[in-house]
């Protein structure tokens, strides 16, 4: 443990040197963009920020969006895709940022952009980042050495103090981090990244107020609270959960392959929810045969399946319920040539545009459960929000950990209301930490439901209760 310490101290000393070393940064301001009818009616710049030693080694890719109200005092914050290894182009045009795709009119031609009413920019500036390398337009020499979850950290806390050299004038609004999903295991490490950085001094300092996850991954041990939270749901019997429990002993991920009661249950278990769209158990899940366990492999087979039936979509086959459709139509978007050069971005640095690149990412940071203890220490506010229908990390299991913190209950159990209507519940803690559940919505809280997510950040942004 202290060994590592000492080797994530050093790290930071000498991000620090590195910083003043070379800059390498550079932007450009976006008017207009293919797809969208008319100039953009907000302000969006995209460029490149180099990393390492030289400016051609590592070069990050971001769009930044300024506050639609007052960038002046509004916060700043960095949006970080999950994952691992999802371009930031699927926060902005999926989640929270300005613009979304058209999909209801996609015809096969250049996707539509429309205005997304709930924009967090709205209220705040925001920083979309392609990290890690490998996916979006970001670019490395020697990609495969860049792809962990250390690498992760270092890199986006890198990048964030040489893009606050190059933009000064954001250096007193107040900083957050946010993310969703897998960003629950890098997010909290780059933040605790930024504090150590500023309590020895590295410049330029960051006002760092806090950070926010949305369903995040955090323990490792997300699909033990699956079986509990089907139940709750109705998805399986009480017979059936009642043997779960019995058989496997709440152990759900490493089974005794010994244990072949509890492997006949899992198997039952599996086969339940096999019809069921696991990040949003109340959509519709795909109908065509997937490959078993592993999320890579059918991304990529219903990404071929896609792309082989371009041709079809005039009679909307594939299903495109699928949420895989937007990694199709995502790519065609970003990979269109106009649209590459109205995001100036550098010609033959990258292939194909990729919105997800999960191979070849070493996952070295098991739960960052240790790092929330250390920055609740510290007192930073923190947002930590629950889809309460998604089954990949079920709301039970952020709760759990959150309980696990042992801090004191400042406001308990309560509705939080729009127009005087439940969107979900919330508690506060002495830690300024706030949970919240979202009602109805899946694994991406502002791509479901967007009106309540977009309630529940502005009103937590602004220091004011749900």
């Amino acid at each position: 443990m202290i060994s590592n310490l000492c080797c994530h101290f050093l790290i930071i000393l000498l991000l620090g040197l590195a910083i003043f070393v070379r800059v390498g940064t550079s932007r450009s301001k976006v008017e207009v963009l293919p797809g969208f009818e008319g100039p953009l009616p907000f302000e969006l710049e995209t460029g490149y920020v180099g990393l390492g030693g030289k400016d051609d080694d590592m070069q990050v890719f971001y769009y930044f969006i300024k506050s639609e109200s007052d960038p002046q005092k509004d916060p700043l914050m960095l949006w970080l895709s999950g994952g691992p290894g999802c371009s930031s182009l699927t926060g902005l045009l999926f989640q929270i940022g300005p613009l979304a795709l058209d999909t209801e009119s996609y015809d096969g031609s250049l996707p539509n952009l429309i205005l997304r009413p709930q924009s967090w920019t709205k209220v705040c500036s925001i920083i979309f980042v392609d990290l890690p390398f490998g996916s979006g337009f970001s670019y490395a020499k020697n990609l495969t050495a860049q792809r962990s979850d250390w690498k992760l950290v270092h890199h986006t806390h890198q990048f964030l103090r040489r893009w606050l050299i190059d933009h000064p004038e954001f250096l007193l609004n107040e900083f957050y981090m946010g993310g969703d999903s897998y960003s629950g295991i890098p997010v909290p490490g780059i933040v605790q990244e930024i504090s150590n950085g500023n309590e020895i001094g590295l410049q330029p300092q960051i006002n760092l107020q806090g950070y926010l996850l949305g369903n995040p991954k955090t323990t490792g041990k997300e699909n033990n609270h699956q079986i509990s939270f089907a139940h709750g749901m109705g998805l399986i019997s009480d017979e059936l959960y009642a043997s779960l429990q019995r058989n496997c002993k709440g152990e759900y991920i490493d089974i005794d392959s010994r244990n072949e009661l509890c492997l006949r249950d899992m198997n039952y278990f599996e086969e339940c929810l096999s019809e069921i769209d696991m990040w949003y158990i109340l959509g519709h899940c795909c109908k065509v045969d997937l490959p078993k366990k592993h999320e890579a492999p059918w991304r990529r087979y219903l990404y071929q399946k896609f792309e082989a039936s371009l041709n079809s979509y005039y009679t909307r086959e594939p299903n495109l319920c699928c949420n895989i459709f937007s990694d199709f139509i995502s790519a065609q978007w970003a990979n269109d040539e106009s649209v590459r050069k109205s995001l100036h971005t550098r010609e033959g640095t990258i292939g194909k545009w990729k919105r997800c690149n999960q191979t070849d990412f070493e996952y070295q940071i098991s739960s960052s459960f240790d790092i929330h203890v250390n920055l609740s220490a510290k007192g930073y506010r923190s947002l930590i929000y629950s889809g309460d229908h998604d089954a990949v990390v079920p709301f039970i299991s952020t709760q759990a950990w959150i309980r696990a913190l042992n801090y004191s209950i400042v406001e308990d159990w309560r509705p939080w209301l729009i127009e005087g209507q439940v969107a979900g519940y919330t508690r506060t803690y002495s830690n300024q930490m706030t949970f919240a559940t979202v009602k109805g919505s899946g694994h991406t809280v502002s791509e479901y439901t967007p009106e309540e997510g977009f309630a529940m950040f502005t009103r937590w942004m602004a220091n004011v209760p749900l």
